[in-house]
C-alpha cells in the first residue's frame, strides 16, 4: 500500500470517527455544553453567597469598631441579689459637650451630665416590658463611687441623682457610679448599663426616618433656650408631626414654656417618644434592614457595660425584644413629690414598685412567669440583708388574711432604720422582742428617708405582717420577693418611738394602696400604644 493510500484509509477512519459521535457521543456534548450555564449559576451564587456574608462580616466588624465599654471595676462589690427573673437594664442619656455633641447643644463645659435615666425591666416572659424613669433632681444617697485615678469618694447624702454621672468630672461621665446609685435606692440589681449621647440619639432618629411626636403649644427658640430673653421663631407647631436629627433632640429637651416647666413634664414627654421610637421600629420589623442601621447609628455614641460590648450582644438583645406587645411596653416615673425646688421620692410606693420588679411582678400584680418566680420564697434567707430591705427571689404575693391579733409570739421580723434618727432599730427592736416577737436582726435601711413605717412580708407572711404592721401607727404592707418580714421605720416612728397597744391598733395596713401590684402607679403608667398626643405636661 502506497502514502497515499494509508492517508486515505487514516482520512476515511478519522471521517467515519467524526460521523460515529452523530449518537452517543453528540448526545454527551450536548450534555457538556448544559452543564456549563448550571455551573456558572452556581459559581455566581457561592460568588453573592461570600460577598453577602463578607459584607455582613465586615458590618458586624465595623458595629464592634463602633462600640465603646466602660470598666466594670467602678460597679460596688455590694450589690442587691438576682430578682425572680427578667432582665435589668439602666438607660441613661448624657448631655455633654464633648466630642462631636458640641454642635448639638447641652451641658456647659466638657463634663459628662446625664440629662434622663431609666430603668427598663424585661420580664422573664418575654412578652411584658416597663421603663422606670427617675427625675433627675431627685434626692438620693450617692454610694462611694470609683473615680478616674482609681480612688473611691465617700458616700453623699441628700444629693441629686443626676450628679451621680458626674462623678469624677470625667467627659465620659461616671456611668457606674449612676449604676450603683440605682442600685442602691431600689435594691434592684442592675444586668446592663447603657449611656447614650446626643451623637447617637440624633442619628438613631434619622436611621428610622424620623418619629412621630405631638406637642401640646407652639414652641419657640426661647422655650428652648430660656437664656435667650426674647420668644425667637417658631421651632415646632402645636400638634402631631415627624421629627428626626437635630429637631427630634430638641422636642425630648424641651422644658419650659410648657405646665410648670418641670423635669416631670418633659419626663412625660421623653416617655411618649421612646415609645413612638419602639411602634415605628417595630413597624418596620425586627430584621436586619431595620436593626443593622440602627445598630450602627447607636453604637457610634453609645457606652455599655462589658456584658453588651459585641455586635452580636447588642443585636441579641434587641431581638429578644420583637415579642413584646406595644401594649405591654410601659411607662411610669419613680414615685414622687415636690420637696422645695428637688424632688423626693415617696414611700412606700416606690417600695412597692421596686417589689414587684424583683419579683418579675407586672404592674397589676401578676406573675410574669420568670425563672424562679414561682413559690421561690421558701429558698430566701430570712435574716437580714446587710444593706437593706427586700433581696429575695419569691413572689411575695401574701394570702388573705384578718388583721393581726396583737401577740408577737412565734413572728421573726428583721428591723431597718429608714430614717437619720440614730439608734432607732436597735430601739423598735428591744420593744418588739418585749412583745414577743423574736427579732433576727437590725440595720440600717437603703434609703433614710422614708416618711412611713413599711412592713415587708413574703409569700405565705401576710397575717404574721399584719400583726407586726398593726404595732406601728400608719404602718404600710408591701409584699416582697424576700422571705421572711421586714419592718423599715419611718417619720411617724421617729417622730414618737413606742409600740401601738395590740388593744388599739392602728388603721388597717391594707386599707391604702394595693399591697399586690403597684396598681396606683398602674393606672398612671403610659403604653407605647397610647396616643402621642396625649398626657404631654404636667401642671
Amino acid at each position: 500500500m502506497t502514502a497515499s493510500s494509508h492517508k486515505a484509509v487514516a482520512g476515511s477512519s478519522v471521517r467515519a470517527g467524526r460521523t460515529g459521535r452523530s449518537g452517543a457521543g453528540r448526545a454527551q456534548g450536548r450534555a457538556v455544553r448544559e452543564r456549563r450555564p448550571l455551573r456558572t449559576a452556581g459559581i455566581v451564587a457561592v460568588s453573592l453567597l461570600v460577598l453577602i456574608t463578607a459584607g455582613a462580616g465586615w458590618f458586624y466588624f465595623k458595629l464592634n469598631g463602633n462600640i465603646t465599654t466602660f470598666g466594670a471595676e467602678g460597679v460596688s462589690p455590694q450589690r442587691p441579689a438576682e430578682g425572680a427573673g427578667g432582665q435589668n437594664v439602666l438607660v441613661i442619656g448624657s448631655d455633654s459637650r464633648s466630642g462631636d455633641n458640641s454642635s448639638l447643644g447641652g451641658g456647659e463645659g466638657d463634663v459628662g451630665r446625664s440629662d434622663t435615666a431609666f430603668l427598663l425591666h424585661i420580664y422573664g416572659d418575654s412578652k411584658h416590658a416597663v421603663a422606670v424613669s427617675i427625675p433627675r433632681d431627685t434626692l438620693v444617697e450617692i454610694p462611694p463611687c470609683r473615680l478616674p485615678n482609681g480612688k473611691w469618694t465617700g458616700a453623699q447624702h441628700n444629693a441629686m441623682f443626676n450628679a451621680a454621672f458626674s462623678v469624677g468630672e470625667s467627659a465620659q461621665g461616671n456611668p457606674a457610679c449612676t449604676q450603683n446609685t440605682v442600685e442602691k435606692l431600689s435594691g434592684v440589681r442592675v444586668d446592663h448599663t447603657v449611656v447614650v449621647d446626643f451623637e447617637g440619639f440624633s442619628k438613631m432618629t434619622s436611621a428610622v426616618g424620623g418619629v412621630p411626636v405631638c406637642l401640646p403649644k407652639d414652641i419657640y427658640q426661647g422655650d428652648l433656650n430660656p437664656n435667650r430673653h426674647s420668644r425667637g421663631e417658631r421651632i415646632f407647631a402645636k400638634g402631631p408631626q415627624n421629627v428626626s436629627g437635630q429637631q427630634a433632640l430638641d422636642y425630648v429637651r424641651i422644658r419650659h414654656g410648657i405646665g410648670d416647666n418641670s423635669d416631670i413634664g418633659r419626663i412625660q414627654r421623653q416617655q411618649a417618644f421612646v415609645g413612638s421610637l419602639i411602634k415605628k421600629v417595630k413597624e418596620q420589623g425586627f430584621n436586619p434592614t431595620t436593626l443593622l442601621p440602627l445598630a450602627n447609628a447607636a453604637t457610634q455614641s453609645m457606652t455599655v457595660d462589658p456584658g453588651l460590648d459585641s455586635a452580636d450582644k447588642l443585636l441579641s438583645f434587641a431581638m429578644s425584644l420583637k415579642d413584646i406587645d406595644l401594649h405591654n411596653t410601659k411607662f411610669v416615673t419613680l414615685p414622687w413629690r415636690y420637696q422645695g425646688a428637688r424632688v423626693a421620692i415617696v414611700h412606700p410606693d416606690a417600695d412597692r414598685l421596686w417589689a414587684d420588679i424583683k419579683a418579675d411582678r407586672t404592674l397589676d400584680g401578676k406573675d410574669a412567669g420568670g425563672p424562679g418566680s414561682a413559690g421561690g420564697a421558701g429558698a430566701a434567707s430570712a435574716s437580714p440583708s446587710p444593706s437593706g430591705t427586700g433581696a429575695g427571689t419569691g413572689t411575695g404575693t401574701g394570702t388573705d388574711a384578718s388583721p393581726g391579733t396583737g401577740t408577737g409570739t412565734g413572728v421573726s421580723v428583721a428591723v431597718y432604720n429608714g430614717t437619720t434618727a440614730t439608734g432607732l432599730a436597735a430601739r423598735a427592736a428591744d420593744q418588739l422582742k418585749s412583745a414577743g416577737f423574736t427579732v433576727t436582726g437590725t440595720s440600717t435601711a437603703r434609703t433614710q428617708d422614708h416618711a412611713t413605717t413599711v412592713v415587708e412580708y413574703g409569700a405565705g407572711k401576710e397575717a404574721e405582717a399584719k400583726t407586726v404592721a398593726a404595732r406601728f401607727r400608719g404602718a404600710q404592707l408591701v409584699p416582697t420577693a424576700t422571705a421572711g418580714i421586714n419592718v423599715v421605720l419611718g417619720a411617724t416612728y421617729a417622730s414618737d418611738p413606742a409600740l401601738e397597744s395590740p388593744a388599739a391598733p392602728g388603721p388597717d395596713p391594707s386599707s391604702g394602696s394595693s399591697a399586690s401590684g403597684s396598681s396606683d402607679i398602674a393606672g398612671k403608667a403610659r403604653s407605647a400604644d397610647d396616643n402621642i398626643c396625649s398626657d404631654l405636661s404636667y401642671g
